[in-house]
């Protein structure tokens, strides 16, 4: 047996290749800008949990932008049918609608033909060429509104303006390397590395900044056309409705200095039409005031002393330095063109993120070695070449994140670890069945010919169940749990190169070049679970019975106490706050419960030193969230001035709501996708039994969740899923070998082929979940909070699992196969009684 020397060379330079573009991810950025540019330099990106920043998802106000665009139509309908000498009785904005009503009838159709003009086409999507506007006519009474498509139009016009705004406003404030990008139908996300004040950034990206001038009402006296607006310092103004300069005509807005009082201001300047129409202004109001308003707010309302001819005048108030250089940012950059909310914000300092990398590179390095130890121990020095291609397997995995630009985030790490672990899985099958193969009489070549045929379709199988985990979990996931969903996808499918391919290459090489005539693979500590008879369908009844029993346990374990549910899922704030002596939790607990944010939770995590501050949804809107933020985070300073915000969690109802469905619904679809895959692979007591037994491994993870107070987050969701993936894989390795033997055993009954079955794939089971153990004991023990969540239930899923794959699946199994030859022999014996004659019927001598 030969190996074509093109495909050594292929290999070859795949492998270099990966590890070139891997490279610098290794070397210090001092080393890497001395490195020759025509070689790789790219890197993989960071997450915010392992640099720090600050992640927020800003929502459009459909309301609020159906508002401002109701408003700009009530004058434009007012001014055609003006134009026409259309005379209307009343032109008012009743809810989402302007109602026109005439004082003659017979001038609807015309005022319709009029009020159409004010249509736009929409440009874009399904509805293209479609008038965003509806417009009918009852009598004299005619309705103006925009249509479903029309407000779709209109909200998809105000996101793409507002990444252009918010880009911008980011620009003016010197944030290096920020991701903007448009999520969903109206939603943005905006990331921002480094140490970000959240409370600025909300004011700077939330804010609206749109900035008018107006005069204020003759002797203060309100009435129509007058609205009452309020600044900062709770005084009232009568300002008047009308406008008599927008904002938009402002040509350029700096921070400076007021020479006699030192105080920060805000100076402006108009374009030209907007100087021209200021001076006017100002001209024709001398003795006056007038409201410079933002949002609603006056900032200030200054009389006019003089003629302003300059085209530029400056705003004064109650600034910080801060504050009025995010002001300068937003006038600089426009306003936006409807109000943006926002609905999620994460901030992670930059001290969490630097711990975080340590926890994820140490655990992952442990992981690692404990996983190429074990490999040693099993197949002593064949296992060298298997762990060789786990290193390879590494170094891939991390130049295919390069290539696809991904973001690694510290559970993309767990992903990267729980693949090595899933990888290994795959050269377990084959060295099992090429000692097997061996065992049973057959050359070196022969053995790893047919060890590597019958290992590949069960190796396929077991890798398609956890690569639709993975891509339910990227369709349905956010942030970090879709790189971990990255990570877990691309180790998986690497690992058919370097666990199969590669490794198989080189075995060849190294046999005949050895010339060996019989491949033997020895362990280094003599261990043989190999050939065993153990009848384990003897203890179905037990082993379903105590399943069941856990099972129920969980369900009224999830019902009372029920789930420690994180932020993610019930919404409010979350706070990681850590201190430099041990905290004292009654202290802060007395401290905290005095700000009136209703209930507030306190726990310990990771050691005495850091503790989770947890407060419920404030009602009042985002400023609302804003508000008390700001609270705890004083009072957290007041109670210990030592301690740190190392990192902080805004989820409003709504997100928390979209996230908990997403994670139901992504574990149906998960389960429902494998069992549809296990059916067309085998047949449907396969599926069924899987599908059962999966119920069963879900509901104890579940149950160890609400029994050990672990967070239930995303980062939970994604350990559920994997778990099911895992439980899955573990279920088709068995299967297959159910399957093989149903062929070549056909009179065999079906007790003993399965208990042949477990007997024969013992070992790789033992095996397999020994390596996924230990790849991810270290991130379950060092890992930190951030992963907890995940590899904690992923270690007790592991064990669950491959009990369930002896204890559960086979018994199920073994019951509907008995199910399933009884009701086919009952038919069978029905029509040999009719047919065939007793005589006909006895037993006779074989030809043969």
């Amino acid at each position: 047996m030969r190996t074509s020397p093109w495909l050594v060379f292929t290999y070859t330079v795949i492998i270099l290749l990966g590890l070139l573009i891997a490279l610098p991810n290794v070397l210090p950025q001092s080393v890497l800008q001395r490195v020759p540019a025509w070689l790789p330099h790219e890197q993989v990106s960071l997450g915010l949990d392992l640099r720090g920043g600050s992640h927020l998802v800003l929502e459009v106000d459909e309301a609020d932008l159906t508002k401002e665009r109701l408003q700009s139509l009530l004058q434009d309908a007012r001014r055609v049918l003006r134009e026409k000498g259309i005379q209307p009785k009343a032109v008012v904005r009743s809810q989402n609608q302007i109602v026109v009503t005439l004082a003659d009838a017979s001038q609807s159709d015309a005022a319709v033909t009029e009020l159409k003009t004010l249509a736009n086409p929409i440009s874009t999507g399904l509805s293209a060429g479609q008038s965003d506007l509806a417009v009918t006519a009852n009598g004299a009474t005619i309705t103006v509104g925009f249509s479903p498509a029309g407000i779709s139009a209109n909200v998809d016009n105000a996101v793409q303006q507002s990444l252009e705004v918010i880009r911008q406003r980011v620009d003016q404030v010197g944030v290096s390397e920020p991701t903007i990008q448009r999520i969903g139908a109206n939603r943005v996300l905006v990331q921002l590395p480094g140490a970000q004040d959240p409370s600025r950034l909300r004011e700077l990206l939330g804010s609206t900044a749109k900035m008018s001038f107006h005069m204020l009402a003759p002797n203060n006296a309100p009435g129509p056309g007058v609205t009452m607006l309020k600044d900062d310092e709770g005084r009232s103004y009568p300002v008047l409705d009308r406008v008599e300069i927008s904002g938009d005509r402002l040509s350029d807005a700096r921070v400076g200095f007021d020479p006699n009082t030192h105080e920060p201001i805000v100076s402006f300047r108009f374009d030209s039409a907007g100087a021209s129409r200021f001076a006017e202004i100002t001209r024709q109001n001398v003795g006056n005031p007038f409201a410079i308003v933002l949002d609603d707010k006056v900032l200030s309302a200054p009389v006019i002393r003089e003629p302003i001819t300059g085209g530029s005048g400056q705003i004064s108030g109650s600034f910080s330095a801060e504050s009025a250089t995010t002001l300068a940012a937003m006038l600089r950059a426009g306003a936006l063109p409807a109000k943006l909310t926002v609905i999620e914000e994460r901030t992670v300092g930059a001290d969490l993120g630097a711990d975080a990398i340590k926890m994820g590179i140490y655990s992952g390095i442990v992981g690692f070695v404990l996983v190429a130890a074990f490999i040693f121990v099993l197949y002593g020095t064949w296992g060298f070449l298997a762990n060789i291609a786990l290193l390879i397997h590494t170094i891939l995995t991390f130049s295919a994140l390069t290539l696809v630009g991904a973001t690694l985030t510290l559970p993309g790490i767990a992903g990267i670890v729980l693949g090595i672990g899933l990888a290994v899985d795959a050269n377990v099958l084959i060295n099992e069945r090429i000692r097997e193969e061996t065992r049973k009489g057959r050359s070196a070549f022969a053995a790893i010919d047919t060890g590597f045929r019958r290992a590949y379709s069960t190796i396929i199988d077991g890798n398609m169940t956890a690569l639709i985990a993975a891509a339910i979990l990227f369709f349905f996931g956010s942030g970090p749990v879709r790189g971990f969903a990255v990570t877990m996808a691309l180790g998986l499918i690497i690992s058919m190169f370097t666990s199969v391919a590669f490794v198989r290459v080189a075995m060849i090489e190294i046999t005949r070049r050895s010339k060996l005539k019989v491949l033997n693979i020895r362990p280094l500590i003599p261990f043989s679970p190999y050939d065993k008879h153990i009848q384990f369908m003897k203890a179905r009844f037990f082993g379903v019975t105590v399943s069941a029993l856990l099972s129920i346990a969980s369900v009224v374990l999830f019902i009372h106490p029920g789930l420690n549910y994180g932020v993610d899922f019930r919404g409010g704030i979350q706070m990681a706050v850590r201190t430099t002596a041990p905290a004292d939790l009654a202290t802060f607990r007395e401290g905290l419960n005095t700000l009136g944010l209703g209930e507030i939770s306190l726990q310990s995590f990771g050691d005495k030193n850091s503790i989770l501050v947890r407060a419920q949804r404030q009602e009042g809107g985002e400023e609302a969230q804003t508000a008390a933020v700001t609270k705890l985070k004083a009072e957290v300073a007041k109670i210990d001035p030592t301690s740190t915000i190392e990192g902080t969690d805004v989820i409003g109802p709504k997100v928390s709501g979209e996230l908990a469905w997403a994670g139901i619904l992504s574990v149906v679809i998960a389960s429902f996708a494998m069992l549809i895959y296990i059916w067309v692979r085998f047949e449907w007591p396969f599926a069924v039994g899987a599908i059962v037994t999966l119920v069963l491994d879900v509901t104890k993870a579940i149950g160890f969740f609400a029994i050990t107070g672990l967070d239930f987050n995303l980062t939970a969701i994604a350990a559920i899923l994997t778990l099911v993936g895992y439980s899955v894989n573990d279920k088709v390795v068995v299967y297959d070998r159910m399957r093989e033997n149903m062929r070549l055993y056909k009179s065999m009954p079906l007790r003993e082929i399965i208990d042949k079955s477990i007997n024969e794939t013992l070992a790789r089971s033992l095996y397999t979940n020994a390596t996924a153990f230990l790849a991810l004991v270290p991130m379950a023990i060092w890992g930190g909070s951030a992963v907890s969540s995940f590899a904690i239930p992923m270690v007790f899923g592991i064990l669950v699992a491959g009990a369930s794959s002896i204890f559960i699946a086979a018994p199920i199994l073994l019951f509907l196969g008995d199910w399933r030859r009884r009701h086919a022999k009952a038919p069978a014996a029905d029509t040999a009684v009719e047919i065939i004659p007793p005589e006909q019927g006895r037993p006779r001598k074989s030809a043969s």
